[in-house]
This record gives structure tokens, C-alpha cells and sequence, in this order.
């Protein structure tokens, strides 16, 4: 069963690395990005099928990564969906916070594309990515 895909990216490169790796490499059709975050959650709830697993950019505004984690284990319908963080900040204290807010994971940007499919074969079947 494929993934319903969230992706939340200000940056137009990585979100088109993405969306390359994700809708034409491995032909996920239910994909959503949103590039900023300003009323995250009502978008968030509008998309249809329900998003099953959230990317986030950490660095974005208005609310950062981190924010919108609080805002989806505050969620009664995305509390326990898989949330891997998407960051090029992934120094060992940096990786340390991301696991003590709560994330499922990180994925190092830029993203590999040749290890990235193993790594969503691994979130989807409950594994964390770390």
C-alpha cells in the first residue's frame, strides 16, 4: 500500500528532488507539498486521502519544524502518523534534539537518491530512521 505523502519545503530545489524521487522514480500518486506553513494544520487536514506520513523541512517560518511536530502528536488524527525531519543540520546535538522532540527520524539533505527508496521501505514498515 503507498504512503500518503506530506511534504513541507520552502526550499524549490529539494522539494523538486523530492517530488522527482517520490511521484516519477518510485510513482507515489498521492503527494502533497506545501512550501510554507502558515495555517498548517487546516491545510493539512483539507488534503484527501488523509496524509500517512509527514517530511518536514526544519528550517521554515512561519512555523519551524519542530512546531509542527507539536502540532501533529497534538492532533487527534495525525498523533501517531510517522514524522521524519529533512535537515542539513544533522551534527550528533542536532540529531539528539530531533529524537528528543519526538520525530521518527532524519534524512540528511541533500538526499541520497540512491539509499532514499530503502529509507521510505523502512519508515513504511515502522522503523525508525535515525
Amino acid at each position: 500500500m503507498q504512503p500518503v505523502i506530506l511534504y513541507v519545503e520552502d526550499d524549490e530545489p529539494s522539494a523538486d528532488i523530492m517530488r522527482l524521487l517520490l511521484c516519477e522514480q518510485l510513482g507515489i500518486k498521492n503527494v502533497t507539498f506545501f512550501d510554507q506553513t502558515a495555517d498548517f494544520l487546516t491545510r493539512a487536514h483539507q488534503i484527501a486521502p488523509v496524509p500517512t506520513l509527514f517530511f518536514l523541512d526544519i528550517h521554515i517560518a512561519p512555523h519551524d519544524g519542530f512546531a509542527l511536530l507539536r502540532m501533529l502528536r497534538a492532533d487527534a488524527q495525525f498523533h501517531q502518523s510517522p514524522v521524519i525531519a529533512l535537515t542539513a543540520s544533522v551534527m550528533n546535538e542536532e540529531v539528539a534534539l530531533l529524537r528528543e522532540a519526538g520525530f521518527d527520524g532524519v534524512i540528511a539533505k541533500p538526499i541520497d537518491i540512491d539509499i532514499f527508496p530503502t529509507l521510505l521501505e523502512r519508515i513504511q514498515k515502522g522503523d525508525t530512521i535515525w
